[in-house]
């Protein structure tokens, strides 16, 4: 079970923290303040350290220096972000805002937990959670993913030669698959693994927000301006930027980030003058860019300076035997963070696990593997525990013929011939055509799925959602 420190003068933060992390099967200590830590722990003892950056006394950067064997996390705010790159600087594995999200925490504290486990791992020894080849070798260790199917060690390949340079990239894969580890490796595996790596979800700021956050403002520039602030493209001066879900960002933003890649330079919300940056651009999304251009949804231009290099991440069922491999590591991973290293998968398990097609990717496995080991009373992990429906591919042929009965029927305006169209282009196609006079459950109920099922693929085919009075 990994041991934690978690160091903040909040008490409900601090508890809140503490709850998070034991739900999940984590040991966890506190302390209020860097004296605290030190007077009342041996910091070396940890696994990891999460400590907010502004504490009573001295800093939460201090840890950084007092534990040197022991990756510190800093916890911060958007207005301390220049804070909180300096703090990498100084040695920090990483940094999360305040208010965190749950989900972003375990995922962070999880990965960096993982990935000081395989620096202290002897040479020699096989490592089961970076990228391993099927014989078990650790070529692409420094990738930090597992793969061995042709079109990972594909991946590992171009991310090889790609990594040294100073091309954008634009990464290419379903949501779930992994996109923001590729963007890490490509950073770590490049002259800029020294400076900060500042990792920007954009469908997750507001539209009123995004150039702000990006850009920076000065103090005054809008209501609510009471200060200057600095944005996430200067704090990651020197190292590398990484936009995931470009595709969300709106037309004005995208326009400043245009004249970023053209000229190298930014110019803060509200200011007149423009400032040089260096900063290398990965971005990735699930949607298809160009589609999006040709309906005015995407700067075209800004689409050819992202797509200098095209890196596609292949969906978890186009991978063949690496989603046991991937499966087994996560188990592995789970198992000893619970103190139960004798998990196992059942042979049922592993076949279910093996023929299901996983919509979710490998975050989908991860958690249906986490919820198994929670329940799993004994040490064999069973197929009702993952709960994954094993024949989801008959389900899909179910909706593929309930679909093209439907585009036969009368009162359906397509007239393109059925026989000729996969179950995904058919969908695409109807509801491009259709969406303009439909609502969400019109269109769900004509497909014969759900409307959650609607929206989901809506996501994986990055077909936006129209406006319409009747929605």
């Amino acid at each position: 079970m990994s041991h934690i420190l978690v160091v903040e003068d909040e008490p409900i933060i601090r508890s809140a923290l503490r709850r998070l992390l034991e739900r999940h099967q984590y040991q966890v200590s506190e302390a209020g303040a860097v004296h605290e830590a030190v007077e009342k722990h041996d910091l070396d003892q940890f696994d990891l350290i999460i400590s907010d950056l502004r504490l009573p006394g001295e800093p939460g950067t201090e840890l950084i220096r007092r534990a040197e064997n022991t990756p510190v996390l800093i916890m911060t705010s958007y207005a301390s972000l220049r804070s909180a790159v300096d703090s990498m600087k100084l040695g920090a594995v990483d940094y999360i805002a305040k208010p965190f999200d749950h989900e972003e925490m375990l995922q962070t504290v999880a990965r960096i937990i993982e990935a000081s486990q395989q620096r202290k791992q002897p040479a020699g020894e096989p490592v089961t959670a970076a990228g391993t080849t099927a014989d078990g070798q650790t070529d692409n260790q420094d990738m930090g993913i597992i793969g061995a199917s042709p079109a990972m060690l594909t991946l590992f390949k171009r991310i090889r030669k790609v990594a040294p340079t100073m091309s954008t990239v634009l990464i290419q894969g379903e949501s779930g698959t992994g996109k923001e580890l590729v963007a890490r490796a490509l950073h770590e595996n490049s002259p800029r693994a020294h400076a900060p790596m500042i990792s920007v979800n954009c469908a997750a700021i507001p539209e009123t927000l995004i150039e702000s956050e990006l850009f920076g403002h000065e103090k005054g520039a809008f209501t609510g301006a009471v200060a200057g602030r600095t944005g996430l493209v200067e704090a990651a001066n020197g190292g590398t930027l990484f936009l995931d879900e470009i595709g969300e960002l709106p037309l004005e933003a995208q326009a400043r980030l245009l004249r970023v890649l053209q000229e190298s330079e930014i110019r803060r919300v509200g200011s007149v003058q423009s400032q040089k940056v260096d900063v290398r651009l990965v971005a990735a999304t699930h949607r298809d860019l160009k589609a999006l251009a040709r309906q005015g949804l995407f700067r075209e231009d800004l689409y050819y300076r992202l797509n200098v290099i095209e890196l596609r991440l292949p969906p978890l069922r186009e991978r063949g035997d690496d989603v046991m491999l991937i499966a087994e590591a996560l188990l592995a991973r789970i198992g000893h963070n619970m103190n139960t290293p004798t998990l196992h998968f059942s042979r049922e398990a592993a076949e279910s696990i093996s023929h299901y097609q996983w919509p979710g990717n490998v975050r989908e496995l991860e958690n249906a593997i986490e919820r198994a080991a929670i329940l799993c009373d004994e040490d064999e992990i069973s197929t009702d525990l993952l709960g994954i429906e094993p024949d989801i591919e008959q389900e899909r042929t179910s909706h593929a013929t309930t679909a093209l009965e439907s585009m036969r029927s009368p009162d359906t305006v397509s007239s393109e011939p059925a026989e000729n169209l996969s179950l995904e282009d058919y969908f695409q196609h109807f509801v491009l055509e259709h969406q303009e006079h439909m609502t969400e459950t019109e269109l769900a109920n004509k497909l014969g799925i759900s409307r959650k099922c609607l929206w989901e693929r809506r996501q994986r085919l990055g077909i936006p959602r129209k406006k319409t009075a009747n929605s």
